[in-house]
């Protein structure tokens, strides 16, 4: 169960400015929490480097059907090693759980997680369809679960100052991309598996441009099934294209290709009057009639969302979580509004 897209593109915390303090939630104190990590990929394994890294956190164990993979993270990180997630849960009884599992195979970990009243952190996206995430979002409400997602762009600063410039100066144009590689998981190529492109990757961008700009009320998508010609297995789309409607007027295209050799254009570009923003992941580019400034992150993301789960779990205050589970619900049902509207071949409202 290697966690999200397995790929070695993402960025490396040496990418990023030495953690700003000031930018983290303060420490819950002494208050131990056992945390345990559904999944052994990449991407858990930057949860867990920062995790273990954190005072009060003890790491109990790390489940995957590659075990060696589980080995190698829990002779790192501490805790034992599983090769079923159920075995771990049962043995363990942790305080909290990482579930960083495929798209296909979210669904049983939280559903169990719930059952127990155990707090989990979800890497995106939350499922491959819509009907999953919507009982486990009921589920985890009905229960008021601590829940958090990794949105990480949600916690750069320069995403902050972002949020600030465009709530005083509102763009009325929003133009998002994703357009990069195929990534090396076999099972990233099926649609039953990933969910495809839009909802493996490019939901980051849907997510943004929630954050900055509000909620679409209408979407029209379009597709393309073929082109991906060096991979004749693949079913998914080799390039999209949405356009969104906001009601202020403000309009709206989000571009996801995964045609190209390499990450080409990632990011979120907004048009306000005599103003450019352009929000990539390691840095954000104001541009004015004064001149042109750019700023980088000053901390890691995936250390201030790790640390503001734990601070939630430590001290009970969910104010630091920027998104639980409802929250990312709405984005993931915006995604799939999007590919609704691609599949029928008409504007869908939100």
């Amino acid at each position: 169960m290697s966690s999200c897209c397995g790929r070695n593109w993402l960025p490396r915390p040496d990418r990023f400015r030495k953690t700003c303090q000031v930018c983290l939630p303060p420490s819950g104190g002494d208050m131990k929490i056992r945390i345990a990590c559904f999944g052994a990929g990449y991407i858990a394994g930057r949860h867990l480097a920062a995790l273990a890294a954190l005072p009060g956190v003890e790491i109990v164990g790390v489940a995957d059907v590659q075990v060696e993979r589980a080995q190698l993270y829990a002779d790192r990180f501490g805790g034992r090693p599983y090769a079923d997630w159920r075995v771990l849960l049962a043995a363990e009884r942790p305080d909290a759980v990482y579930v960083c599992v495929p798209p296909f195979a979210h669904g049983e970990p939280e559903q169990a997680l719930i059952e127990q009243g155990t707090p989990f952190f979800v890497e995106k996206p939350l499922s491959t369809g819509p009907e999953l995430p919507e009982q486990i979002g009921a589920q985890a409400a009905e229960r008021n679960l601590l829940t958090s997602v990794g949105y990480h762009w949600r916690y750069l600063d320069t995403i902050e100052r972002a949020h600030e410039i465009a709530r005083q100066n509102p763009p009325r144009l929003a133009l998002g991309y994703w357009l990069d590689f195929v990534p090396p998981p076999s099972w990233w190529l099926q649609r039953q598996a990933s969910g495809g492109q839009m909802v493996e990757q490019t939901t980051h961008i849907f997510d943004l441009v929630r954050y900055l700009l509000g909620e679409p009320v209408r979407v029209f998508g379009a597709a393309c099934r073929g082109g991906l010609q060096r991979f004749p297995e693949a079913d998914i789309d080799a390039a999209s294209a949405t356009t969104l409607q906001f009601p202020n007027g403000a309009v709206g295209v989000i571009a996801s290709a995964c045609l190209l050799h390499y990450s080409h254009r990632i990011g979120l570009w907004l048009y306000a009057e005599h103003l450019v923003l352009e929000c990539r992941e390691l840095a954000l580019t104001i541009e004015s009639p004064q001149g042109n400034e750019t700023f980088a992150p000053t901390a890691d993301p995936y250390v201030l969302e790790d640390r503001a789960f734990v601070h939630a779990l430590q001290t009970g205050d969910r104010s630091v979580i920027r998104v639980p589970y409802a929250e990312a619900l709405r984005t993931h049902r915006l995604v799939m509004r999007a590919m609704a509207s691609a599949e029928q071949g008409e504007p869908l409202y939100v």
